[in-house]
Order: C-alpha cells, then sequence, then structure tokens
C-alpha cells in the first residue's frame, strides 16, 4: 500500500483492498473515501466488501465513486463536507490521480493547492 500524504490529515493512495483496513487504521486514518466506481476495469474488488471490511476496524468508509476525470459539483461538495466531518482522511482510486484532483476542487481560495500537490507527483486536472 503506497499512501501519499497531501496534508496532515489528507492522503491519497492507490487502490486498496480489504487486507489493507488494518494498517490504514494503524496510520491513524479515521475515514476512508472510495473514488473508484464498482465494475471499473480492472478493479479487483468492490465497495461493499472494501465498507465491511473499513467498518471492522472502525473505520468511517464513504462511497464516492468518480467517473474518468469528471467532478460533478455534488462530488465536490461531497468531498467537502467529508472532509469537513472527518478526522484524518484518506482517499483512493485506481492510482490516486482521481482522489487527488476531488481533493484539490474541494479546497477554499485560501489553501494553497499547487503548493500542497507539488511534492506528491500528481497532476491536477484543468
Amino acid at each position: 500500500m503506497a499512501i501519499t500524504s497531501v496534508t496532515d490529515t489528507f492522503g491519497v493512495s492507490p487502490q486498496l483492498l480489504e487486507a489493507d483496513m488494518a494498517e490504514v487504521k494503524s496510520l491513524g486514518y479515521t475515514t476512508v473515501i472510495n473514488n473508484r466506481p464498482d465494475g471499473e476495469p480492472g478493479h479487483p474488488t468492490n465497495a461493499a466488501a472494501l465498507r465491511a471490511a473499513a467498518q471492522a476496524q472502525g473505520l468511517t468508509f464513504i462511497d464516492m465513486p468518480v467517473f474518468g476525470m469528471n467532478f460533478p459539483a455534488e462530488t465536490v461538495a461531497e468531498m467537502q463536507a467529508a472532509l469537513e466531518a472527518s478526522g484524518k482522511v484518506l482517499a483512493f482510486c485506481r492510482t490516486g490521480n482521481r482522489s487527488i484532483n476531488i481533493w484539490a476542487r474541494a479546497q477554499t481560495d485560501d489553501v494553497d493547492v499547487a503548493a500542497l500537490v507539488a511534492p506528491t507527483g500528481f497532476t491536477i486536472a484543468q
């Protein structure tokens, strides 16, 4: 499992599996956000199985699928609400790229997204 810390309270990861949830918990995360849609080609699991594994570890699990690099306003608002209501959040998708992009769109103007994202190696889509 390769987690990229973006801030003290937010990280992104490529695909998580059920077996990863204990480690996610041990790293201090309290919420897991799944940005990968069920049925996506190459998806090795599904949201229901991931939710059960996360909840078994005492983690909050939010299923927030993002299709391609489309970030509708409702999804941005859902991410904002999740970030405000949660402690330490780990979001994942296939590579982490969709997760960091939806996080970036959920930030307020006083957050320097470019400076936070630059060291991660991810690119924020325009």
